[in-house]
């Protein structure tokens, strides 16, 4: 099993940026790729960005540019750096690991960019 709780979230005004964190715990050596996901109100659940066991990173062209994912050595937590935040950055933000057999979702925390 793991575990995985976000941190971070916020109200910002446009041009602003904020750092999510994400706190793996539990069977840490089983995972994979750890991914940033967000829903947006009213919209489908969307992947951010993505970092693999080798540290290669990928991001949605939405927030390429804007927004970079890393960790830890050790692989306990990963964060998220959002800057030049837009009103449509809005959304709960989810931390998920992913292990050859499942994947984990953390509770979520909410972005909120105001114009």
């Amino acid at each position: 099993q793991v575990q995985l709780v976000e941190s971070g979230g916020g109200s910002v005004q446009a041009g602003g940026s904020l750092r999510l964190s994400c706190a793996v715990s539990g069977n840490i050596f089983s995972i994979n790729t750890v991914s940033w996901y967000r829903q947006p109100p009213g919209k489908q659940l969307e992947s951010v960005a993505t970092i693999t066991p080798d540290g290669s990173t990928v991001y949605s062209d939405s927030v390429k540019g804007r927004f970079s994912i890393s960790r830890d050595n050790v692989g306990k937590t990963v964060w998220l750096q959002m800057s030049s935040l837009k009103p449509e950055d809005t959304a709960v933000y989810y931390c998920t690991a992913r292990s050859i057999v499942a994947a984990y979702w953390g509770q979520g925390t909410q972005v909120t960019v105001s114009s």
